[in-house]
């Protein structure tokens, strides 16, 4: 049956990623009238300001590169390893992330992912070696893994199915502003005030964090009915009627209160099929090569004889809207129809540097980039989301961390001589 489902969907973009009878993931058709109020709005902005945190610090390498290698006399290897041990970090964050916003609750993870920012980034702003630099690294990479799984999940769980798609993918809109106000500050200021730049809306996140409620469907899952309710009614309106969705989460909640499965329970045969697609989306996604282009793209311009400042910046501009058309042509075209868009797409684009470097960001900006986060904030029932969500994060990490630390070296051993 699964495997007709995926041949079927191959003609049929529009078709969920999943089968329905699996009743892991809803339709992407609006099944309620849920609107969106100015609390939700707000949760959603200060949630999505995390991944404005990811996204500078994902840009980050590219902006510093030159001169921070000078001051620090690194060599290729020790600038590569560098750029690349975020992604240990962000490994190590994604293993217990599930199991943290499980324990403490999606706010309280937030907060501590910000903790582990500002603690990096005053490290890499302060070293005076290269282990200062990347201690305050893995703690980035740390707060980046728990970014990358709780923002999802918060959003997922505060909002009404209708909207939800929308809100999710706008992570990575998102992220692209953390690349642009980073490659364009980056132009302006050195290495260390832009490490110290970089705490300026990891502050803000953790101020706003204070004005909104905590997910109601973690509240529901560890009894607090009270404040499950209050947190209900703050996001959906004082007028709006939550007494069949509280019905809803509360049903839910019943099935995580039978017990985790755990990562051992994890590898049965009937969560194969939503694991399968998970962790193939985020190797897709990593094994692509889009981390490189945020981590090194002013290396490739400069070996490519083009303006280090334009180049850069032009690709966070590209990407910005791209970003935007990917929200509104996901609930148009469905998961699948973009997903498919960024594969043919960038087979066409690199015929030049810079033109192929537009043409991959583009498409993956409007399809690859966000998806995987939202079908994985979807597809998993409730009893295995933590331990399915951190595992499919650890692989995503785990095959950024590959492409990240060889690309350096292959870039050298491609061009040989500076400027070919």
């Amino acid at each position: 049956m699964e495997k007709e489902c995926m041949e079927e969907g191959l003609a049929n973009t529009k078709r969920p990623l999943l089968p329905a009878e699996t009743n892991f993931v809803s339709s992407d058709k609006p099944n309620d009238g849920s609107s969106l109020t100015p609390v939700l709005f707000l949760s959603a902005i200060v949630a999505l300001s995390g991944n404005f945190c990811f996204g500078f610090a994902a840009g980050y390498t590219s902006t510093a590169e030159f001169e921070m290698m000078e001051d620090l006399n690194m060599s290729i290897a020790a600038y590569s390893f560098f750029g690349s041990i975020l992604t240990i970090g962000a490994a190590i964050g994604a293993i217990l992330s599930g199991k943290i916003a499980d324990f403490v609750g999606r706010k309280r993870t937030m907060w501590l992912s910000q903790i582990f920012f500002i603690m990096g980034w005053l490290g890499i702003a302060s070293a005076t070696s290269v282990w200062g630099i990347n201690i305050g690294r893995v703690s980035i990479g740390f707060a980046v893994g728990l970014i990358a799984y709780v923002v999802p999940v918060y959003i997922a769980e505060i909002t009404p199915k209708n909207i939800r798609g929308r809100l999710v993918v706008t992570l990575q809109l998102m992220n692209c502003s953390g690349l642009l106000i980073v490659f364009f500050l980056g132009n302006f200021f050195s290495w260390r005030t832009l490490s110290l730049l970089a705490i300026i809306p990891c502050l803000m996140q953790v101020v706003g964090l204070v004005f909104i409620p905590e997910s109601p469907r973690w509240l529901a899952s560890i009894g607090k009915e009270t404040e499950f309710e209050d947190a209900l009614r703050q996001l959906r309106g004082a007028d709006a009627g939550v007494s069949e969705e509280a019905t809803e989460i509360r049903d839910a909640t019943e099935i995580f209160q039978r017990g985790d499965a755990g990562f051992q329970g994890l590898f049965q045969k009937k969560y194969a099929y939503p694991l399968m697609i998970g962790v193939g989306l985020m190797l897709l996604q990593q094994l692509g090569g889009n981390s490189v282009f945020a981590a090194y793209l002013s290396t490739v311009f400069a070996k490519a004889n083009v303006s280090t400042t334009i180049g850069p910046t032009a690709i966070a501009f590209l990407q910005m809207p791209a970003a935007v058309l990917g929200v509104i042509l996901m609930d148009a075209f469905g998961r699948r129809a973009l997903l498919m868009e960024h594969d043919y797409a960038k087979e066409f684009t690199p015929v030049l540097v810079f033109l192929g470097v537009l043409g991959f960001s583009y498409a993956f900006a409007v399809g690859m980039s966000g998806i995987p986060w939202v079908i994985m904030s979807e597809i998993f029932p409730i009893n295995v989301k933590a331990s399915a969500g951190s595992l499919v994060t650890l692989v995503n990490w785990s095959s950024s961390w590959l492409v990240t630390y060889a690309f350096n070296f292959m870039l050298e051993w491609s061009s040989p001589v500076d400027g070919m």
